[in-house]
């Protein structure tokens, strides 16, 4: 009868940078939440984000599972804030969560989790490049030829997510710097707009970039 609290300890331990993470993002979400009510699909897209994100940091493929969840659900929340590019980028975003599953699947490990890659540090600056030169382009655009809220924003919030979501659907490591750029910038955008529970998520999610970078090693 003793062994079950010992294991219960020693599961604690192992795990408790996880659970550690899981338990602020999901507090954090509550706490915003409480003290700036919004619609129910908020805090749904927020708890199951904070899941997602904090699987991913530890290299669990169950990370897919809740990233379906938030993504549809944050899909419609961007639509109603005309955040066209946002809704775009999650389209592909829900798209490659099935890809996501295969490429991980092969370099997953039930004790380890995923055994990621590293990228050539010329081959990343060049698709940071690639990616600020096209948001700028596509902010000008959203601005010039649709109603978007936030067209810069937006833009400079999406163009680099496709990119960091490729490499992390492949297992590189260096989606982590991309991911805390984004997550910054997106912070300021949902509170631009109102939302602080979304805001608060984000807020979130850099400091797990940071702790994803840290375990990705």
């Amino acid at each position: 009868m003793l062994a079950k609290p010992r294991n219960s300890i020693a599961f604690f331990r192992t795990h408790r940078a996880l659970l550690t993470l899981l338990t602020v993002g999901l507090a954090l979400q509550v706490l915003v939440y409480v003290l700036h009510p919004t619609d129910w699909i908020t805090i749904v897209s927020g708890l199951a984000g904070v899941f997602s994100v904090v699987l991913c940091a530890q290299g669990r493929i169950t990370t897919f599972a809740f990233g379906f969840i938030q993504i549809t659900t944050y899909l419609y929340l961007c639509w109603h804030e005309r955040l066209w590019a946002e809704v775009g980028m999650n389209i592909f975003y829900l798209l490659s969560q099935f890809y996501g599953i295969i490429v991980w699947r092969k370099r997953y490990s039930t004790d380890k989790g995923i055994t990621p890659r590293q990228l050539p540090q010329p081959i990343f600056l060049v698709i940071i490049l690639v990616s600020l030169l096209l948001s700028a382009l596509c902010g000008w655009l959203l601005a010039r030829y649709t109603n978007d809220s936030q067209p810069y924003m937006d833009a400079f919030t999406t163009l680099p997510a496709i990119a960091a979501q490729i490499l992390m659907v492949l297992a590189y490591r260096e989606q982590w710097f991309l991911w805390l750029l984004i997550d910054i910038l997106a912070v300021g955008m949902w509170i631009i707009a109102g939302n602080y529970a979304l805001a608060a998520l984000y807020l979130f999610w850099c400091i797990n970039c940071i702790y994803g970078l840290h375990h990705w090693k």
